[in-house]
């Protein structure tokens, strides 16, 4: 029998939704003030304990800030606001946020990111600095920024030698806190990169848990354009290979093959760095946690109210 001179193409792998589950257990959202106002009420969505980071970006009142997250406190979810380095003028600013968060929404958890402005707006530049202060002793959690796919801001030459000389930093910082400390990434769309990423901080002895950034569920193109706002890098060429497939143009993304990949990995190693799931809800609140319901089972639905 002559053989075929064509090969069959290779079924893609099965997603195990037990290994799915596990990995969106215990997943964490990001919302802002306008889009907090959207939803009547957060235990209709979102599975209890769920932490819920409120995104400060520049503008934002603290007023509003405040306010988030002490209406989302008080529905029962932990809440963790960002604390952009950039955008605060100086120290008595930042006791003076603080103090608010702490007092008005009994806030114990903090993201210290450099924040998304070029040029500070007062004393502080980076994440360091503001932890520094001494003004987070006490914080039950600090989580830090990470980049899978690098940071020109803070390496514009392409490498990731300063990004690498800053997560040192907060290792040995981690090291001698009582807070809990992780690192909250940007999101991503390949697989692969992301774990190389992951096991070469392992290598460096950097070995902060990481809550790894998902873009949730959206239109191609709202995708798209916050991916380039955000500064995405190499994995971007997914979203536009899907966006040359015009059967797929109008389609939502969805980010099941993405999380499937990453759950099998950890899943067949127990001890990658991978903690858990930070989603970015670009396509809606609802229209994401629905999305992790489908696709996490039991653990993962709202809570009864009280």
């Amino acid at each position: 029998m002559a053989l075929s001179l064509f090969r069959k193409k290779e079924a893609a792998p099965q997603s195990d939704p037990r290994a799915v589950e596990a990995f969106l257990k215990g997943y964490s959202i990001e919302v802002m003030p306008r889009t907090a106002e959207k939803v009547e009420d957060f235990r209709d969505l979102l599975p209890k304990g769920t932490r819920v980071y409120i995104a400060h970006i520049d503008g934002t009142p603290i007023e509003d800030m405040v306010a988030t997250a002490k209406r989302i406190a008080g529905e029962g979810f932990p809440v963790m606001p960002h604390i952009p380095a950039r955008i605060i003028k100086d120290r008595a600013t930042l006791a003076d946020w603080l103090a608010r968060y702490k007092g008005e929404a009994d806030v114990k958890q903090a993201l210290l990111l450099g924040g998304g402005v070029a040029t500070p707006h007062g004393d502080f530049d980076n994440s360091m600095q503001l932890i520094e202060t001494g003004l987070f002793d006490g914080f039950e959690r600090l989580h830090v920024a990470g980049h899978p796919e690098g940071n020109k801001d803070i390496d514009p030459d392409g490498s990731d030698r300063n990004v690498l000389q800053a997560l040192r930093w907060k290792q040995a910082f981690s090291e001698r806190t009582d807070a809990r400390m992780a690192m909250a990434t940007q999101f991503c769309f390949e697989a692969g990169p992301v774990i190389a990423w992951v096991n070469r901080l392992t290598a460096e002895g950097i070995k902060l848990p990481v809550h790894i950034g998902v873009a949730g569920p959206a239109k191609l193109q709202t995708l798209i354009k916050f991916a380039i706002a955000c500064g995405v890098g190499p994995s971007l060429k997914v979203l536009q290979k899907r966006a040359l497939d015009v059967t797929k143009l109008l389609l939502p993304y969805e980010p099941t093959e993405f999380v499937a990949e990453l759950a099998a990995h950890k899943a067949a190693n127990p001890d990658f760095g991978i903690e858990a799931v930070h989603f970015f809800p670009l396509g809606g609140i609802k229209t994401n946690a629905t999305w992790a319901i489908d696709n996490g089972g039991a653990s993962t639905t709202p809570a009864a109210k009280s």
